[in-house]
């Protein structure tokens, strides 16, 4: 099956999930599992679309954590801004209730707040495989982004078990994540 198809037929069958709510229940708990003891103060992440898993109340938590814990430290979310010109992403930081507006592709993003530099990046995962590869849409955008991030944060796919292709193979361009994180628990690195 070529890829156009695949992303289409992995889409609705994302969209169509009859128990997709209880999988992103699961996935909160997993990713907030993970997220605990992590050093890292400043983590990207993404705004679910076509029925995507939503990170962003498992990392709001972990920033209220932060804050509340016996050695406070702020802790921050960075959500993409599109830069169009080059296909690749900045960071700019998110909390709950700060001002959106669409991004040319109609995908809600911060709107002037100041730009962040993660150390730990939070991906979408329309599929995955072995390795820690990952289907995305096709545009490239994580790619280009992670190839020229200096120092390159920790990435994270994050998906549902349907998503998993045992035959995915990746393509030159392709940069693998560092974990991906599903429903059942920690999919990649293997342990």
């Amino acid at each position: 099956m070529d890829k156009k198809t695949l992303r289409t037929q992995l889409i609705e069958e994302r969209l169509n999930l009859p128990d997709r709510l209880e999988r992103s229940d699961m996935l909160q708990r997993v990713m907030r599992i993970w997220l605990f003891g992590r050093p890292d103060t400043v983590i990207g992440a993404y705004w679910p679309i076509k029925g995507e898993f939503d990170p962003l109340p498992a990392l709001h938590r972990w920033k209220e954590d932060g804050e509340l814990s016996d050695q406070p430290h702020l802790r921050r979310i960075g959500l993409p801004v599109v830069d169009k010109a080059h296909k690749t992403l900045t960071f700019h930081v998110w909390y709950p209730g700060c001002p959106m507006e669409e991004d040319a592709y109609g995908i809600p993003k911060p709107k002037d707040t100041e730009i962040i530099f993660p150390t730990l990046l939070f991906v979408p995962c329309l599929g995955y495989g072995a390795g820690g590869y990952r289907l995305g849409y096709g545009g490239g955008f994580y790619d280009r982004t992670l190839a020229s991030l200096q120092p390159k944060p920790f990435t994270v796919g994050l998906g549902y078990t349907h998503g998993f292709l045992p035959e995915l193979m990746p393509e030159a361009h392709d940069v693998p994540l560092d974990a991906v994180l599903n429903d059942n628990g920690v999919v990649w690195p293997i342990s």
